[in-house]
Formats: structure tokens, C-alpha cells, sequence
């Protein structure tokens, strides 16, 4: 099984319908899977053999999916890079992986010249004048054949706890994550219309936006980069119907309105990447008239592991496993135990990584790091990273449960809890916020509105305003990255 055959598959069936959209321009599935076969001819005449490891390392635009399509085609191995990495980065994910060769955006082609060259591999510069150049090529149809445990892509970890481990998922992996865990949960077809704003060199948006959408010869409409009221005017421009985001994707097209754009022909939301606050969820659904999902996984699952359905859910879960896939808590301490998984989703391993594949793959179970409990209906709900974990006076406290508090204030547009050293309660709980445009609230205010509903132990002694907290190229809050004050590190 070569993953690019739900390409050759869905051309087959579909060769007239629109596959890929960005703005003006629309690609069929007839003309991706040429494209692909183009980009796989121009790939073998620079040397890249079955196996080999090629980098793309480019933003939501169409020469994404021709060339991803096109590694795997040519028994390429992809190693998907967020175009904001800077030379070192370029060297470590090129080195680390092998790959000799990285297919970088024009803004970013000096950084990845630099960080090729630093271990001996070459970078290729992707312009507008890119897919014209691939267009004019002899095509090579041939879909080279791979194992289904073959290495299909290298997906590096964000490296929150150490350099980047590169995750390795086979053919099979992904394919069956995105036909089983996306395509099938969602009831996607062919004339459904998926939001791309979830980078696709991100697990998340690669399997539930590009491969699923594929998979179900539905049109995938892109996004670059990120923006609320861009969103909303694509949804209503493109019809869109299904929406995948991250937490503050939501927060973001919740905060600007649905009063911008006509999206009525939204039917569905999902969620992912994070826990989305349920105040968030409830607002989201009764501003946009529509259904979220949430789910979870991990680059290391190919993402998917357990989801909701728009038959079976609960608000605040991240739902039950899907069909093929096993958790279990581990470790655990009154409700609350570590997530392991296993089944087909999970990772080959690390790539030449042996101790870190060992640690993380135990007697088959892959042990997630995040901590959760699971009711009597069998849904899981996540209560925090393990590393997350606020210590308080020998308590447990949970950044999750206190952030759902924070977020359920009227003012408060986001909030991340986090753990500060104390010397004699071990850790104190401390808490950044950032505003909605135009609402005002004191630190004191919201302390004690935290306060009045947890236990005394977990609302957070210290409480600042900020900006807007610092997140990661898919949305994700980076706790690492926020900064906290002296006067309250004292």
C-alpha cells in the first residue's frame, strides 16, 4: 500500500471535481494526480531513490499536496517542516532525518539553503512559478510499490521535552487513519468542502484535512496562514462544510463573530491539537449553528485515537477510541491515570531513535505523557499533560479544570495555568490571561472569581494580563514560552 493511491484512486473516480483550492485557483483531481506524477519524474531525475527522505517545508499553498503526493509516488519517505524554522533547525530535521534534498517557500529559502548546506543537502526554492515548471515536465505515473510498513513520513515532535524526535508512521499508519479515523467518522464525500487552515506539516491537518479529503474525493480549500475574518469570508466564498481547527482557532472566529460572513453551510467542526475549553465549544456552536467534535492524538498516532460522533458525545470529552485502536489508563492515581495506546494508528517508532522508542513504546502501548480519566460510558477526559502537573501543598492541581474556569469569565478571551516554584507549598498556581478587544477585568478580579468556584488550593495566588499568549505553528499555546513576571516568580 503507497498512501499516494488514494490520489490515483480518487482521480480515477472524481478526475473532474475540485481536489485543492487556493483562492482563484482550483486544481481537480485529474490534474493533482498529473501534477504528482510530473513532480515524481522531476524528483527521480535529482536522485531520490525509494526510501530516501525529501523535505517539504512549505505553507498551506498547492505546491504542498503536488509534492507530498509526489515523494510518495516516487517511494519517497516525506519530511514535512514548518516554513518558520530557522537555519539550525533545517540542519537538525535534514541531518537527523538523511534527506537530501528540502522544497522550501521562496520567503524562507535563504534559511533552508543555509541549513541544507550545514549537512550536505540540497534546497530547492518553491515560487509562483513553481507548479508551471512541474506542469511542464514528462509525467511517471508509476506509484512505486511500498510495504504497509513502510516509512511513509518523518513528523518531528514540537521537542517541549528535549530536540526533536522524529516520529516515524508507515503507509498503513496513515491511510487507515485517514479512511477509518476521518473520512468514515465524518461522513465526508464528494461534495463536501474541508477548511485547510490546519498546517499540512502538522499531523493534524495532514491526515484529517489532506489525506481524508482525498481519500473521500472532497475539495480542500487552503489557507496560508491562519486569520478569523479570512476564514469566515472563505467559508462563506467556498461553501465550506466541514471546519478543523485547534482551540484558539475557535476562540479567535468565536471572538470575531458570525454576523462577517454567511456560514450556514457549515455541518460540522472539528476539534483537536488541544483541550478546547467547553465554554468555547457551547459558544462556538450556538454563535456558527453547528456541531464541534472534539478528538485526540498525537504525531506519534498518525494523529487520530479516539474522537466523538455527532451520535455519540459528550462536551468536554475527547471522546471514545476509534475502531482499531485500544486505551488505557496506566499509573493511576484515584480517577486520573497516564493515556497508553495501542493499534494501527500508532508509530513505527522513532527514527533511529532505539532508547526513545523503547521508553515510549512499552509491551506494545504507546504511553502518551498525557494524563486523563474515563467515566462508565467509556469516554476519556483529558485533565492534563503528566508534565503539566501543578503540585500544591502535596495536591494535585490541573491547569485544564482551572483554565475551563477562567475561560467561563465573560472578559477573558485566554488564559493558561501554570506552576511556579513556592517554598513551602513545593509549587503556587499562577495563571496569564488575555482579554477580549474592548473588555476590561483586574488580576484581582479574576482571582477571586477563580476563587469563588474551586477548591482553595487550586485558584491561582497570581493572576496577569497579557497581549495574547504565545502559541506554536498549528495554534497550540506554548506554556514554555510565557514569561512570568518577577512579582510573581517572588
Amino acid at each position: 500500500m503507497n498512501l499516494a493511491r488514494i490520489l490515483d484512486e480518487a482521480a480515477r473516480q472524481y478526475p473532474e471535481r475540485p481536489a485543492v483550492r487556493l483562492d482563484d485557483l482550483v486544481i481537480t483531481y485529474a490534474q493533482l494526480d498529473d501534477l504528482s506524477a510530473r513532480a515524481a519524474d522531476w524528483l527521480r531525475e535529482r536522485g531520490v531513490a525509494p526510501g530516501d527522505r525529501v523535505g517539504i517545508m512549505l505553507p498551506n499553498v498547492a505546491d504542498f499536496p503536488v509534492l507530498y503526493y509526489g515523494v510518495l509516488r516516487a517511494g519517497g519517505t516525506v519530511v514535512p517542516m514548518n516554513p518558520l524554522l530557522k537555519a539550525r533547525e533545517v540542519g537538525h530535521y535534514l541531518g537527523d532525518s538523511g534527506a537530501k534534498l528540502v522544497f522550501a517557500t521562496a520567503t524562507a529559502a535563504t534559511e533552508a539553503a543555509r541549513g541544507a548546506a550545514s549537512v550536505g543537502a540540497q534546497a530547492v526554492a518553491v515560487d509562483a512559478d513553481t507548479l508551471a515548471e512541474i506542469a511542464a515536465r514528462p509525467s511517471s505515473p508509476e506509484i512505486v510499490a511500498r510495504a504497509d510498513d513502510d516509512t511513509a513520513v518523518i513528523l518531528y515532535t514540537s521537542g517541549t521535552t528535549g530536540t526533536p524526535k522524529g516520529a516515524e508512521l508507515t503507509h498503513a499508519n496513515l491511510q487507515r487513519n485517514a479512511v477509518v479515523a476521518t473520512t468514515t467518522l465524518l461522513d465526508l464525500g464528494p461534495d463536501d468542502v474541508v477548511m485547510g487552515c490546519l498546517p499540512l506539516f502538522h499531523s493534524f491537518g495532514q491526515t484529517c484535512g489532506l489525506n481524508a479529503a482525498v481519500a473521500a474525493g472532497a475539495c480542500l480549500t487552503l489557507i496560508p496562514r491562519f486569520d478569523p475574518v479570512t476564514a469566515l469570508k472563505v467559508i462563506e466564498r467556498d461553501r465550506v462544510t466541514v471546519f478543523e481547527g485547534v482551540p484558539t482557532m475557535y476562540v479567535a472566529m468565536l471572538n470575531a463573530g458570525a454576523d462577517s460572513a454567511d456560514t450556514s453551510t457549515l455541518r460540522l467542526a472539528i476539534s483537536g491539537g488541544a483541550a478546547l475549553p467547553v465554554e468555547v465549544l457551547r459558544g462556538f456552536e450556538q454563535t456558527f449553528d453547528t456541531v464541534v467534535l472534539e478528538g485526540y492524538g498525537l504525531s506519534e498516532t498518525s494523529p487520530v485515537a479516539t474522537f466523538n460522533t455527532p451520535t455519540q458525545r459528550k462536551p468536554g470529552s475527547i471522546g471514545v477510541p476509534i475502531a482499531g485502536v485500544e486505551l488505557k489508563l496506566v499509573d493511576v492515581t484515584g480517577e486520573v491515570g497516564e493515556i497508553a495506546i495501542r493499534g494501527h494508528n500508532v508509530m513505527k517508532g522513532y527514527w533511529q531513535r532505539p532508547d526513545a522508542s523503547l521508553a515510549a513504546l512499552r509491551d506494545g502501548w504507546f504511553h502518551t505523557g498525557d494524563m486523563a480519566r474515563r467515566d462508565e460510558d467509556g469516554f476519556y477526559f483529558i485533565v492534563d499533560r503528566k508534565k503539566d502537573l501543578i503540585i500544591r501543598g502535596g495536591f494535585n492541581v490541573y491547569p485544564r479544570e482551572i483554565e475551563e474556569v477562567l475561560y467561563e469569565h465573560p472578559a477573558v478571551l485566554e488564559a493558561a495555568v501554570l506552576g511556579t516554584p513556592h517554598p513551602t507549598h513545593g509549587e503556587e498556581v499562577v495563571a496569564a490571561v488575555a482579554l477580549r478587544p474592548g473588555a476590561t477585568a483586574a488580576p484581582e478580579e479574576l482571582r477571586e472569581y477563580v476563587k469563588a468556584r474551586v477548591a482553595p488550593y487550586k485558584y491561582p495566588r497570581h493572576v496577569w494580563l497579557v497581549d495574547a499568549l504565545p502559541k506554536g505553528p498549528t495554534g497550540k499555546v506554548l506554556k514554555r514560552e510565557i514569561v512570568i513576571p518577577a512579582e510573581v516568580r517572588s
